[in-house]
């Protein structure tokens, strides 16, 4: 059965630091996927990037974007999801060599939902026999809630206090044949 576990946490509580070291500790599994980065000017948030782990990095959604969507003062420009963010949440061939594919997602929040065919994807990929972590926020979401629900998904909260332990506990658990 694949491993499926949602890191759950407010802002600010850690849930990208601990996916950015989740994979940079990871050497026995090739993972795909993407984080999200704050981008600040003078000390101000102003947008957020998006890296696949292959490193292409894009605006994802920054106060001077016109969107549509806008998600609170931020437009979100969904080409960056179409471009980036979709690609990176796979690899040829599906059916990669033992401990099989392994995808991490930072994260399922509302400017990367505001995608449709990314919100399918991420459907498609908890279905699948494909390893998943995925970040998501407190919040409440129609998505997230229907995963937070699953049976088969593991639900771990991340705070200050844990977020510098639990990726090294989590990569042993992923790299264990």
């Amino acid at each position: 059965m694949p491993t499926r576990i949602l890191l759950e946490g407010r802002p600010g509580s850690g849930k990208t630091t601990a996916i950015r070291r989740l994979a940079e500790l990871l050497h026995a599994r090739r993972a795909t996927g993407f984080t999200t980065q704050e981008i600040r000017e003078g000390g101000t948030r102003v947008g957020f990037a998006l890296e696949t782990l292959a490193g292409r990095r894009a605006v994802l959604a920054h106060v001077d974007l016109p969107g549509p969507p806008r998600v609170g003062r931020y437009g979100v420009d969904l080409e960056v999801m179409e471009r980036l963010a979709l690609p990176s949440l796979s690899w040829p061939p599906p059916t990669a060599t033992p401990p099989g594919r392994l995808v991490l997602i930072d994260e399922l929040g509302k400017m990367e939902l505001a995608h449709r065919p990314f919100q399918d994807a991420v459907r498609a990929l908890f279905a699948a026999d494909i390893d998943v972590v995925a970040t998501v926020q407190a919040q409440h979401g129609p998505l997230t809630d229907a995963l937070k629900r699953r049976t088969d998904i593991e639900l771990l909260r991340v705070t200050p206090a844990n977020r510098d332990t639990l990726p090294e506990r989590l990569a042993a658990r992923l790299e264990r044949p």
